[in-house]
């Protein structure tokens, strides 16, 4: 397929994905079915064009003054691609297969491509009903973070250091040309063109011997400021597919015992097949029961619970732009009130001295910040572990992180402005 013809088939798919209201993978797999002609790099290329706009969708339908699919794929061209307005033309000039010429006024808009005036909601591209919590949780700063949250994201590795260290699995990856994280010990960071398909990384030798995992380097961190110790009994209460699990073990060497479990077994189907691939030895699954119990017997034993937290994710939008706007107000009460519930039912199962890590990928204060202040007091034997004591983890990496994301006095918020992660809140909160 030609570019331009690429770009008349993101139109297509936008439209219906707009028209019927489904997400953006359903109608990117309903197109490729019926069109097979397509190969995987023009899929791909068509994919990419989808979610860039998904991403600059306000703004890009503010610069073009029209809130169709094409507008918003055309001024999405200019906004996120950054691509001068001939070089846009020549995609747009009426040819077979791609889209009609563009009119005077479309050439107009994309020449002037003015955010003047643009409401913080449009800059940032997010949805207008978001604007007080993103007033809350950021302030003046509301519309550069929004924006940031809508860049492209890195591809990022965690190296298993039961396996590896981060130089030999670098060099069994250097045809991908990985670079060092930012932050994390064990971070590897693939950067990916706009139009590039996606590396298949399960196939790669590194991986299937377990010695990286895909992990955003927020997460990898969420899980090292945990503390995690050799000898430790850990609960992993919202496992998942085990992402954290993982880290969790290689951070205990393999001594001590990490409990994962989760309140739906369809979400922990995959972790047994990468803790086998992992090494970790020291994991436990404990499947959740039709009755419950399957963690009761821990109760007052363990030195660390740690909770992934149900949230609205908002955290990660640069990884899955549609769901900003799929997104809906009761989404956000709803996921409160499972937070809650999984925090007071942590709280049981550590012994004195023990701690919680609460995490979420969220940038919302509801979810984070303000979860805490309401634990605490609900829970007065527990006291927040100071933030920046919390970044000490990251050793002489510490001082700059704790100058780059936002530090409270509930805990530490990470956002792609600021440390160039997923979004990603973490709490220390200790029992006395």
């Amino acid at each position: 397929m030609t570019p331009a013809a690429r770009l008349a088939a993101a139109i297509e798919v936008f439209a219906s994905l707009e028209s019927e209201r489904r997400p953006a993978s359903d109608a990117l797999k309903a197109w490729g079915l019926a069109h097979r002609f397509a190969g995987s790099g023009d899929r791909a290329g068509i994919a990419g064009l989808v979610y860039d706009a998904l991403r600059r969708r306000a703004s890009s339908a503010w610069i073009m003054g029209a809130d169709t699919a094409r507008a918003i794929l055309l001024g999405m061209l200019k906004r996120e691609r950054e691509l001068d307005i001939e070089t846009i033309a020549k995609l747009a000039d009426g040819s077979n297969y791609g889209p009609a010429a563009l009119s005077d006024d479309e050439r107009k808009h994309l020449d002037a491509a003015d955010m003047t005036g643009a409401p913080p909601h449009v800059a940032g591209d997010y949805p207008e009903w978001l604007e007080p919590h993103f007033t809350l949780a950021f302030g003046d700063l509301r519309a550069e973070e929004g924006a940031a949250l809508a860049s492209r994201a890195p591809l990022d590795l965690r190296v298993n250091t039961l396996k590896a260290d981060a130089f030999k699995a670098a060099a069994m990856l250097s045809d991908l040309k990985p670079e060092e994280g930012r932050w994390s010990p064990w971070a590897l960071r693939l950067r990916l063109a706009a139009d590039a398909k996606s590396p298949a990384i399960h196939a790669e030798l590194a991986f299937l011997k377990g010695m990286i995992e895909v992990q955003d380097e927020g997460s990898q961190l969420a899980a090292l400021f945990s503390g995690a110790k050799p000898g430790e009994q850990v609960v992993d209460l919202c496992a998942g597919a085990g992402g954290k699990t993982l880290a969790l073990a290689a951070m205990m060497q393999n001594k001590g015992q990490v409990f994962a479990t989760d309140d739906d077994k369809r979400r922990l189907a995959p972790i047994h097949d990468r803790l086998a691939r992992s090494g970790a030895r020291n994991v436990q699954v404990r499947t959740p029961k039709s009755v419950g119990g399957e963690i009761d017997d821990l109760s007052g034993r363990c030195d660390l619970v740690l909770i992934d937290a149900p949230c609205t994710g908002t955290g990660a939008w640069r990884r899955n732009p549609d769901a900003k706007w799929r997104m809906r107000p009761g989404a956000l009460e709803q996921r409160q009130k499972e937070q809650v519930k999984i925090l007071d039912r942590a709280a049981p199962l550590l012994k004195a001295g023990g701690r919680i890590a609460y995490i979420t990928c969220s940038i919302l204060g509801e979810e984070n910040g303000a979860q805490v202040r309401a634990f605490l007091t609900r829970h007065a034997e527990f006291s927040v572990q100071p933030a920046a004591e919390v970044a000490n983890a990251l050793g002489e990496r510490a001082f700059m992180f704790s100058k780059a994301a936002r530090l409270s006095d509930e805990g530490i918020l990470m956002t792609p402005r600021t440390t160039g992660t997923d979004g990603f809140f973490v709490s220390v909160l200790k029992r006395g």
